[in-house]
């Protein structure tokens, strides 16, 4: 919702890259108010990895959800995220030691992919009509695909302070988009009260508070725990679509909900009966 705000006076790469030099300068405060210190230079490794994870988790999928709302809902862009886990299924498979596919989480995976088949062709969204409409789709799901990758990199990371690493991606991530989007859309104009207000919000809480969030939970307890937490997303962002942007979705995108949904219950049914029933293991 506050990326649909923000659209209505600032560009789409450009609310992107801001967002994230705004999330980075706020990162890096903190890392000097703290006494810390970016990693070394000459670590290859970890700033490699930074780079990936500044790319996967911030840039990309950030210019992606920013493009493709300027034609589709923003409940719609939050419904994509739900597919998320989905994505990570496969690949926490064929990366993480000890994540395996079983029978029950390819069943889940199945039907999850079968929501988010619906999810992307569902048509009436009434933003705009025609090919831009059908891209403004892929771009939405590809940003979660980029953070389900993004995922798996964190995951993947040699052991490095968690807050250094954030600021190192979000700090890469700026360094990379910031000349894209000043080359593609130039500088910005005028802003007025609540895009300014939505901008600012984006880059201190969703993108630098969160970002070390997630890295820590990534780091600690996994990708697929952490995309547990994408259930949530649809569920806010309908609601605050409708209550504060006056949209309205077709049924078939709750039915594409519901098969997402369904999918990650089946795949994840362990750890969401471990977290009903307070299980710490």
């Amino acid at each position: 919702m506050t990326v649909k705000i923000a659209l209505r006076d600032i560009d789409p790469l450009t609310l992107a890259a801001a967002r994230v030099v705004i999330g980075a300068c706020a990162l890096y405060t903190l890392l000097k108010l703290r006494g810390g210190r970016l990693p070394a230079l000459n670590n290859r490794v970890v700033w490699g990895f930074a780079i990936g994870i500044g790319v996967l988790s911030s840039a990309l999928p950030f210019a992606l959800l920013s493009w493709g709302q300027q034609y589709v809902p923003s409940a719609f862009a939050g419904m994509t995220m739900a597919a998320l886990p989905i994505f990570v299924l496969p690949l926490a498979h064929a990366f993480v030691p000890g994540d395996r596919m079983s029978t029950r989480k390819s069943i889940g995976f199945a039907v999850g992919f079968a929501g988010t088949a619906v999810l992307v062709g569902t048509g009436g969204l009434g933003e705009v009509d025609g090919p831009l409409e059908i891209w403004a789709r892929f771009a939405c799901v590809g940003a979660a695909l980029c953070y389900a990758v993004g995922s798996i990199v964190t995951r993947r990371c040699p052991d490095v302070d968690q807050l250094s690493l954030s600021t190192a991606a979000l700090l890469t991530a700026g360094i990379i988009l910031t000349p894209i989007a000043l080359i593609v859309e130039g500088l910005p104009g005028s802003i007025s009260l609540s895009p300014l207000i939505a901008l600012i919000y984006l880059g201190l809480i969703p993108t630098a508070v969160a970002f070390i969030i997630k890295v820590a939970v990534i780091r600690s307890a996994g990708p697929s725990f952490m995309t547990l937490t994408n259930y949530q997303v649809p569920v806010w962002s309908v609601l605050f679509g409708f209550l504060f942007l006056n949209e309205a979705l077709p049924p078939q995108l709750f039915l594409a909900l519901v098969l997402i949904l369904s999918g990650i219950a089946i795949s994840q049914w362990r750890t969401l009966v471990g977290l009903i029933l307070g299980d710490k293991t």
